[in-house]
């Protein structure tokens, strides 16, 4: 199943890099075991969608525009009733927004929610963090549905001349520097994250690292015009498929595992129930890097909506 998912996601990223959809004649994931799961019990009580309201919000950045427009539109299909907030700012705003009902649904990426919304230390395999970030969250009245097949971790980005220069393979090569001071650009949050700045001072102990928050700048370009030693780049950015750029091997984890989860209320999940859980299980399954990488593309570089994007992309993979 997972071959089967990372072949038609492969497929239809390619669809979108070229502005072309590609129908692939696939069923979604989700509609056999529906049928299967009533089989012979009866038919299941009838939903009224329009009563409950799934409230979608989004962060800041152009990879959560697409994945907020991917449930927006999948769940739009099936006929549920779905308002769309976008670009409601960085995960401890979102989650404000969440909490106190504003929105009920939103993508948040697993290590973040382990180690910047619920404080905790990160588990030391994916899995772990799931079931780490699944028990905070229904603690909170929240639910996690299936987390992504792609990973988007912040990371250590430097050009790849910078690092065939001093030999840089991982973050503690970091250490081998000794002509120049290290800078970092990163959003204004990194500076107080353990998944970020902290990690790198506190875990790989370099504390004379000079932050440099972005503002209208993209990290890439600082690193193009030199002004910074390396950057906070993510994981699934459309430059590092370039080869000018290096991301430096974690060794000490201080990133997480960053695979993707909608945290949905539990009484939303259970007042919609399985076919809603399914909808949306249905399009994280197909979220390969691949995948991510070419609609961020689409967005980003080849300045294409959101909305257009994902709509060939669900339509390639009968979701729409």
């Amino acid at each position: 199943m997972i071959r089967k998912h990372t072949r038609r996601a492969v497929k239809a990223a390619f669809a979108v890099s070229i502005g072309v959809a590609l129908l692939i004649g696939v069923t979604a994931c989700g509609e056999s075991k529906t049928t299967s799961e009533h089989s012979g019990t009866g038919a299941a009580p009838a939903v009224d969608k329009s009563k409950t309201p799934v409230k979608i919000g989004s962060k800041n950045f152009t990879e959560q525009y697409v994945l907020g427009q991917l449930y927006k539109q999948a769940l739009e299909a099936k006929g549920y009733t779905v308002t769309y907030k976008e670009n409601i700012g960085s995960s401890e705003l979102i989650d404000t927004a969440l909490t106190s009902g504003e929105i009920n649904f939103y993508p948040e990426y697993l290590g973040i929610i382990v180690q910047v919304l619920a404080h905790q230390t990160s588990p030391d395999t994916e899995e772990g963090t799931y079931q780490a970030a699944k028990t905070f969250e229904e603690g909170r009245g929240f639910t996690l549905l299936d987390r992504t097949p792609f990973t988007d971790s912040d990371s250590f980005t430097v050009l790849k001349t910078t690092a065939d220069k001093y030999g840089l393979q991982t973050i503690e090569d970091l250490a081998k520097v000794k002509d120049q001071k290290v800078s970092y650009a990163g959003f204004p949050e990194c500076r107080t994250r353990p998944t970020c700045l902290l990690g790198l001072q506190n875990t790989y102990g370099l504390k004379d690292i000079k932050f440099v928050p972005l503002a209208s700048i993209s990290v890439y370009t600082l690193l193009d015009q030199a002004k910074v030693f390396g950057g906070d780049g993510f994981t699934t950015d459309p430059p590092l498929g370039s080869g000018k750029y290096v991301i430096l091997d974690d060794t000490k984890h201080i990133f997480g595992f960053q695979n993707v989860a909608p945290i949905v209320s539990q009484d939303v999940a259970d007042a919609l129930g399985s076919e809603f859980t399914e909808t949306v299980n249905s399009v994280s399954a197909l979220l390969t890097t691949d995948a991510m990488i070419a609609m961020n593309k689409a967005v980003a570089v080849d300045k294409k909506s959101p909305a257009d994007v994902v709509q060939q992309f669900l339509a390639a993979n009968g979701l729409t």
